[in-house]
């Protein structure tokens, strides 16, 4: 069986677990996630934890136990905590600016580029060469960041662009003559 799977989920105080038929949902003070219950998995709730356990002897049935528990583990996560990710922007003249639920970057295009934040997502930029996206789903929060990275990705000769906080960027020797 799956070691991720075998392992029970605790939910802390404050967050609410509800099993129905085919889905599970998880409310807490940042908001409630709803995930569909994969099939080969079954899942119960005894006293405060969550045991997650195959539907029957197959392969597949064993590695989606351990699936459905980190999922679950990451909609627990993100309704008690949240999880956020922080881009820098690299080169001369970038700059973001958030308002409300819009993204606005001048990244060396010839016009602005912006980008309209999902529903459940949150921008912030808290200087002009740093962006903040907050969320409770680790999903969402992990798409929206990497299509921010995609609209100018970093280069690898000057190294400018669009980086993830932390991100390491390799840069090229230039031609020598």
């Amino acid at each position: 069986m799956s070691r991720v799977g075998k392992m029970p989920l605790s939910v802390p105080k404050g967050v609410d677990v509800t099993l129905t038929g085919e889905t599970i949902s998880v409310k807490g003070s940042m908001g409630t996630l709803v995930r569909p219950v994969n099939a080969l998995v079954t899942v119960k709730n005894e006293e405060g934890r969550l045991l997650f356990a195959p539907a029957n002897d197959s392969v597949e049935a064993d590695a989606m136990s351990g699936t459905m528990r980190a999922l679950v583990a990451n909609m627990v996560g993100g309704v008690t905590k949240g999880f956020e990710k922080r881009l820098a922007l690299v080169g001369v003249g970038f700059r973001a600016s958030a308002q409300g639920s819009k993204l606005n970057l001048q990244v060396g295009f010839s016009h602005p580029v912006s980008k309209e934040m999902p529903a459940g997502v949150k921008v912030e930029c808290p200087t002009q060469t740093e962006i903040v996206i907050k969320g409770s789903d680790r999903q969402a929060v992990g798409q929206v960041a990497a299509e921010v990275r995609a609209l100018r990705p970093p280069e690898p000769y000057k190294g400018k662009g669009i980086r993830y906080i932390g991100e390491k960027v390799v840069i090229k020797e230039t031609k020598k003559k």
